[in-house]
């Protein structure tokens, strides 16, 4: 039987759009007895110290592996886990050779999630259970979700935004070529876009190009 820890775990959450990233840190809000969230952090390299790091995926796939790599080797980091949807055996596998303790699917309820990082931090590597892609957990956020874009959309959007081309997103994101212009296509229509170029100004405008800052002590951490 795990020991529960005496003071809640202090995680530390990482990617590039805060937007996502505050509404993961809001999936924690009932489990502030078991889990702080000490900062949401665009920056690998200036970590305030955290038992957990928790490294989103959303638009910075973990098939590249610097910014993973950068975190795992930061010493103000614990423990490191990759919040994915993702779930390739490479992705994995690449992902535990870099010193990974975590792979943690987006699809697990806000007490699955903190059970596994309470699994994570007693020192346990957590590979949760993924067979399908299906939607995000309960609670989560993304760019354009209250203009009715999906989570996936989101992301391909978003690498558009980044400058992508349709092959670059394919591959980070594993998905076909054709079911990437099917969602590229679903976006166009949803945003009113004719063309790539209109496409990237509405993702400029409108949340979908990487945030650059750092929130510090997120609601009342130390």
């Amino acid at each position: 039987m795990r020991t529960p820890p005496t003071t809640p775990i202090r995680v530390a959450l990482v990617d590039d759009y805060d937007v996502v990233l505050k509404g993961l840190a809001h999936m924690f809000d009932e489990y502030d007895d078991r889990v702080v969230v000490v900062e949401i952090n665009a920056n690998t390299e200036t970590l305030d110290e955290a038992d957990v790091v928790l490294y989103d995926s959303f638009a910075q796939p973990e098939s590249d592996h610097e910014e993973i790599a950068a975190l795992v080797q930061n010493p103000r980091a614990r423990r490191v886990a990759v919040y994915t949807w993702n779930f390739q055996p490479e992705l994995i596998e690449s992902a535990r050779a870099l010193g990974v303790d975590g792979y943690l699917s987006k699809t697990l309820t806000a007490p699955q999630l903190v059970a596994a990082i309470e699994a994570v931090h007693a020192g346990e590597t957590v590979i949760t259970d993924h067979t399908r892609r299906v939607a995000s957990a309960p609670g989560s956020d993304w760019p354009g979700r209250l203009q009715g874009i999906t989570d996936r959309e989101s992301e391909i959007l978003a690498l558009i935004t980044q400058g992508k081309t349709n092959a670059d997103v394919a591959r980070l994101t594993y998905l076909s070529p054709n079911t990437v212009k099917s969602y590229i296509r679903s976006v166009y229509r949803k945003i009113g876009a004719s063309s790539r170029t209109q496409a990237v100004l509405y993702g400029v405008a409108h949340g979908f190009a990487p945030d650059t800052h750092r929130i510090e002590h997120w609601r009342g951490g130390p």
